[in-house]
């Protein structure tokens, strides 16, 4: 056993012994760049039991069936292990379950149907296309700055109806409150830190101005169509609307961002795929979902047991946290064969589970594989010999929302046509 709570010095909390070893080296900030070998050591052990209350799951076959089975809830705070377990329940639809979150996906879900974010692409290209060109006369691309951060965020923001000037503050409310999002593991899971409630209650007050604008004079985006949209005699109310705003905002926006920075990563690391890449633009929309399996950029999720049951020869109990390894099921030998290699050619024997499954599906994977295709096929077609900075990739903090904080890539020139 570790004598640490997360590998990294600190103490275990004093109700919860300390993290087992493969845990600890997951967790441990020094495993960041690479922490695949230990969700395999996870995987091969999966389910099991660390400590109480807590059930790890790593194979893509039992995470699969966990995500769609009706006796796991989304609700965090059914959880035993929950800091506030009989607080009000989140208006984040993410933490609802059937039939509230069935009410609630329904409403919010018209603005992401395929068709309207098949008609986003031109506006897509558009916008990578000046970024691409604005940061050309340097010779150096800072990916996520440059590149990852810019085009979902300018993409979402124009969605929603934020103006233009705001994005910079967005983008960092956005970043702080993402710290949140962590799995239940070390001496601070499932607690929110002062800087990220200060940046919820932030955005909170800057949605609530906005949807009292829409509400008063409405515009074509996406605020003004969740204030309007009705089925049924059903309507969203401001504190669903604010819920919805603040999560594209956060956990969807700071994925795409994180699916970009990995992807150009995994491409510059293996030139031979970034070579088929640039030899056929087409392949750009299979590029995205080998880099969703490979290199997942949210990494985990969770389940809480509503009531007793078994799980391979694991016992669940009702109050369980049920931690899922989505990093550890993209790399399955049991379902992708060869899974360390990288291959955008890869014929997959099974979904990918990077977006979820079951009910709570992401609503915004159309949108993240369109932008992330774009980005994907301008990045081979525009730039002229990319190559990798030595030193220049440094990786975020976070463990579940996995991504480069920078990613330096220099280049001989950017192409206009």
């Amino acid at each position: 056993m570790s004598g640490t709570a997360a590998g990294n010095g600190e103490a275990a909390p004093a109700d919860r012994p300390a993290l087992p070893d493969e845990i600890a080296e997951l967790t441990d900030l020094s495993n960041r760049e690479d922490p695949y070998p230990y969700l395999g050591k996870l995987r091969e052990r999966s389910p099991y039991r660390p400590f109480e209350n807590l059930v790890v799951v790593g194979r893509h076959a039992q995470i699969s069936a966990v995500l769609r089975d009706p006796a796991m809830s989304a609700a965090r705070h059914r959880a035993a292990s929950s800091p506030t377990p009989h607080g009000p329940r989140t208006r984040n639809f993410l933490h609802l379950d059937p039939p509230e979150h069935t009410r609630y996906r329904r409403l919010v879900a018209g603005a992401f149907a395929r068709r309207k974010v098949g008609n986003l692409a031109p506006r897509i290209r558009e916008i990578a296309l000046e970024l691409f060109r604005g940061a050309s006369e340097t010779g150096t691309l800072e990916i996520i700055d440059d590149l990852a951060y810019p085009l979902p965020l300018r993409v979402i923001c124009e969605l929603l109806g934020v103006p233009f000037e705001d994005r910079p503050l967005l983008q960092n409310w956005s970043a702080t409150l993402s710290t949140a999002l962590e799995p239940p593991l070390g001496p601070s899971a499932g607690r929110m830190t002062p800087d990220a409630a200060r940046a919820r209650a932030s955005f909170v007050v800057y949605f609530q101005k906005l949807i009292e604008e829409r509400r008063a004079a409405p515009q074509d985006d996406l605020i003004s169509h969740l204030l309007g949209v009705e089925e049924d005699g059903q309507r969203l109310d401001d504190h669903d609307i604010l819920a919805t705003c603040v999560l594209l905002l956060n956990a969807g926006h700071e994925t795409t961002v994180n699916l970009i920075g990995n992807a150009v990563l995994a491409l510059l690391r293996h030139p031979e795929q970034f070579d088929r890449l640039r030899a056929d633009a087409a392949l750009a929309p299979a590029a995205v979902e080998e880099v969703l399996r490979y290199d997942a950029p949210v990494q985990m999720t969770t389940r809480v047991v509503r009531q007793d049951g078994r799980l391979g020869d694991t016992d669940l109990r009702a109050g369980d946290t049920v931690l899922l390894l989505l990093g550890a099921a993209g790399r399955d030998p049991d379902v992708y064969p060869d899974p360390d290699r990288f291959d955008i050619g890869r014929e997959h024997a099974a979904p990918h589970l990077a977006f979820s499954a079951g009910p709570h599906f992401c609503l915004g994977a159309g949108l993240a594989r369109l932008e992330v295709a774009i980005a994907l096929e301008l990045f081979g077609a525009l730039l002229v010999r990319p190559r990798l900075r030595p030193g220049g990739t440094a990786y975020k903090r976070n463990l579940n929302l996995r991504g480069p904080a920078s990613l330096l890539v220099d280049v001989d020139g950017v192409r206009t046509g």
